[in-house]
């Protein structure tokens, strides 16, 4: 943050000499250790911190309030595993896997519809809170997609190596199926 807002400080020092007070919101979900992340917060810093618990996806903030909307690294995470995933009767269900690395096309389209939704609300929840003219920058993770065979999606990713070790894990716990089940990884990487 502290370069964000040297950038606009000197572009303001070049048109103008009144330099505006920066209010910076960071954002996390209701459980974050907030404390963690203020501590981190260099003591030296050119603007005012506050944060605002919630999920990103919808509003947090009122009309018309943001000039600069930044979001880094965290636009691959979805709100919800989608439901299909989980049901066991539906074609969509990933068997036990906690992410759609290699799954069938019925699991990829899952993640992917709920992808879209997912960036379509917090599309139109920036475009409340923003100012008219305001400005937004976005830092999305993504990867290739690369299709094996007719019923076959993939990305390359780690996430390949942690589901194989949550799965491990699983084995040593009673009632693994169940643990299979329900931790799914709410990750998007989309192509």
């Amino acid at each position: 943050m502290q370069i964000i807002t040297e950038s606009v400080q000197k572009k303001f020092r070049s048109e103008t000499s009144q330099i505006p007070d920066f209010q910076v919101l960071f954002n996390d979900q209701v459980f974050n250790d907030f404390n963690t992340l203020f501590r981190s917060i260099p003591p030296q810093k050119n603007y005012h911190a506050a944060a605002v618990a919630g999920p990103f996806h919808g509003r947090l903030l009122p009309k018309a309030s943001l000039d600069f909307a930044y979001c880094s690294c965290a636009l691959n995470w979805i709100s919800e595993v989608p439901k299909a995933v989980r049901d066991d009767t539906s074609p969509a269900w990933n068997k036990g896997r906690v992410h759609y690395t290699g799954a069938v096309q019925e699991v990829f389209e899952a993640y992917s519809n709920r992808y879209a939704n997912d960036i379509g609300s917090f599309l139109e929840a920036r475009a409340e809170e923003l100012v008219s003219g305001g400005l937004m920058a976005l830092l999305v993770p993504a990867a290739p997609c690369f299709e094996h065979s007719e019923t076959f999606y993939t990305t390359q990713s780690e996430l390949e190596l942690i589901g194989s070790c949550l799965v491990d894990m699983a084995k040593k716990v009673k009632g693994q199926h169940l643990f299979r089940s329900y931790f799914l990884i709410l990750c998007y990487v989309f192509a």
